[in-house]
């Protein structure tokens, strides 16, 4: 078969990407390497609840263009998100809010909070200016970033346990630049976004990638493989792939457009990208009704080894028989782990600038989504990101 794309990756990127090229009467091909389409935004049907298999996602965004597009494959819900935090036996609202300072001091009004938050804030910049013997103040290290933010009881009981579980390490090992700055909101609200649109997919994130692919009105086509591994399939010369583009099995390309991890494309020749993993512990509860009364329950304490709880059902509103939740654990990665946070600091940002060079060199490859460009995406950044590459394409 001859195709105008090969699509390596049914994630959100990729899927935008292949229904904007079929719009344009071009021909697609997908290749995933997993067994469904969506990447890590796939839901599953267990009893009615359709399950975030690769952890929470809620939708939300302020560009109107991009809720446009979204909404022409699903309509979402009105879920807000308002998660909470639990440190020891303490239970606060996020994000910072009223009701998180008014829990934390017993106080009532902005004006109270503010002046803890400063108040606190000033004797930690004092004590570190003092113990280094200078009269000037900068954050050399992430617990000294956050301590000069937030104080030392927002510090101690949200930030500091729940941030050195994310990362792996404490956080005076982590750069100071990780917190630019820290959202306090002096109102009673807990909604977590400020964005003006958010929601979750009605019948879930998997069946509005399906829409996507499976549109009527598109011009072109799009087939989609899943269980296939790109570097079993693309015929290969000196560890990349021979041009012109072909499978294994004789299909033919114009182009790619490589959603995967950009060193792995090239063999890792320049090096290896770092990234942070996770691994989820997901337990059906048939005989429970609502385990946490939320969606997410954030544990800030180092001594719980997950950093949240997630509980599927709460994302629609307590549909479903029984319950459904998952542990996330934050997890060292290493070449062959799943990996989902790009350690984006100096060393590997360098790196990526080179692969980037080696990319454009090679030409008819395209570099997209959240590995294609070493860079964390929210969904609607995904959305926006594979837009602009199809406008340029197309």
């Amino acid at each position: 078969m001859k195709y105008d794309y090969l699509v390596v990756g049914a994630g959100l990127f990729g899927c935008v990407f292949a229904h904007e090229a079929a719009a344009a009467n071009k021909k697609v091909l997908i290749i995933e390497k997993r067994n469904h389409i969506g990447g890590n935004i796939y839901t599953e049907n267990k009893n009615g609840i359709n399950v975030h298999k690769y952890g929470a996602h809620i939708f939300h965004t302020s560009d109107k263009k991009v809720w446009e597009y979204i909404n022409k494959f699903t309509e979402f819900n009105n879920y807000i998100n308002s998660p909470v935090a639990v440190y020891k036996d303490e239970l606060y609202n996020l994000p910072f809010n009223m009701n998180t300072f008014s829990k934390m001091w017993g106080i009532k009004t902005p004006a109270e909070a503010k002046e803890i938050i400063e108040k606190q804030a000033s004797e930690e910049i004092a004590r570190i200016c003092k113990e280094k013997g200078t009269d000037t103040f900068e954050a050399e290290n992430l617990e000294e970033q956050g301590l000069s933010l937030a104080g030392r009881d927002v510090f101690e009981k949200l930030v500091k346990g729940y941030t050195e579980k994310q990362w792996g390490r404490d956080c005076k090992d982590l750069p100071a630049f990780i917190i630019k700055r820290l959202p306090f909101r002096f109102i009673y609200d807990n909604n977590y976004f400020n964005d003006r649109y958010q929601g979750i997919p009605m019948g879930g994130y998997t069946q509005m990638v399906e829409n996507m692919i499976d549109d009527s009105s598109l011009a072109g086509s799009i087939e989609v493989r899943t269980n296939v591994d790109y570097y079993d399939f693309i015929k290969m010369v000196d560890g990349v792939p021979a041009k012109p583009f072909e499978s294994n099995d004789g299909d033919s390309f114009g182009k790619i457009l490589y959603t995967g991890m950009i060193d792995e494309f090239f063999g890792y020749k320049l090096g290896t990208l770092e990234y942070r993993s996770l691994r989820f512990e997901t337990e059906e509860l048939p005989d429970v009704d609502n385990y946490q009364g939320n969606a997410v329950v954030n544990y800030t304490e180092r001594e719980v080894p997950y950093t949240r709880i997630i509980e599927h059902k709460h994302f629609e509103f307590g549909k479903g028989d029984g319950t459904i939740i998952t542990r996330e654990y934050p997890a060292n990665w290493k070449p062959g782990d799943e990996p989902y946070y790009p350690m984006n600091d100096d060393k590997n940002n360098t790196l990526f600038a080179d692969y980037q060079k080696l990319a454009e060199e090679f030409g008819d490859v395209m570099f997209g989504g959240r590995l294609g460009a070493y860079k964390y995406y929210n969904m609607d950044q995904v959305i926006a990101a594979a837009l602009e590459m199809t406008e340029k394409e197309f």
